[in-house]
């Protein structure tokens, strides 16, 4: 697998993923490396005719979690290549199959993306997990959750109760947590105790018109190998019942 860093920066986050990936999976078309200098600038991957594009900023490049980030994007590269329908079906389609005829704030049609990112990430990750260890995911996934969650007001739990702070969209956040703790339950990440349990708790209370243990399931049993239309029928489904608030129907994919 050709994989280049364009620029001054570390390699050896690059070449460690690389070495990884290639025990059970390779790449046909090349990798550049794009280093950005913005520590804001989050590590995504683009693809070309000739080329996979990785971009991804100078501090996270130099961060403990360095290669497990670049892993992360060789899977979704991969999984391009694969023509994996979670990858190439068009969330514009979706949202148009299930939300026509339908007044949509827009905070809630930017969450529908995040959980057609979500899904990606569940078939993304099923490749990350199969050539490295999960630690370091388990330990971006809680951090990210609890602060996500810390500006909850801390006041006594009775009814009428509402969060103060903006900062951090709650129903959103309740699905993140769905989604932390399926890859994690997906991948046998976590014990019953684990502190993430509490964390998604906590998100799911937040949000009570968020269907929590729905779309934990939802992303949890999400077939290995969905065809197009299995696939693009669970994402209108999530979508769905994302933005109507009731559960439309748990679908795996398989």
């Amino acid at each position: 697998m050709d994989i280049r860093v364009q620029g001054p920066g570390p390699t050896s986050p690059f070449l460690s993923a690389r070495d990884l990936f290639e025990t059970e999976h390779d790449l046909s078309l090349p990798v550049r490396v794009q280093l950005r200098d913005d520590p804001d600038e989050r590590t995504w991957a683009g693809h070309y005719d000739d080329h996979h594009v990785l971009n991804i900023s100078r501090q996270a490049a130099s961060s403990a979690m360095a290669r497990e980030l670049v892993l992360h994007e060789l899977a979704h590269m991969a999984r391009y290549e694969q023509e994996h329908p979670s990858h190439t079906q068009s969330i514009e389609e979706v949202l148009y199959l299930a939300l026509a005829g339908k007044s949509v704030e827009r905070r809630k049609l930017a969450h529908c993306y995040q959980i057609a990112n979500h899904m990606k990430d569940i078939y993304a990750d099923d490749i990350t997990l199969s050539v490295g260890p999960g630690e370091k995911l388990l330990s971006y996934l809680e951090s990210s959750l609890a602060t996500a969650v810390a500006d909850r007001p801390q006041t006594p739990s009775r009814p009428g109760l509402q969060r103060l702070s903006a900062s951090a969209d709650p129903e959103i956040t309740a699905v993140n947590a769905a989604f932390a703790l399926a890859l994690a339950e997906r991948h046998d990440l976590v014990d019953d105790d684990h502190r993430l349990y509490d964390l998604a708790h906590v998100a799911a209370m937040d949000a009570p018109g968020v269907d929590f243990e729905g779309f934990k399931r939802r992303f949890k049993e999400l077939g290995r190998e969905p065809d197009a239309s299995t696939y693009r029928k669970a994402l209108v489904d999530a979508t769905r019942a994302y933005v109507t608030g009731r559960n439309a129907g748990v679908s795996a994919a398989d």
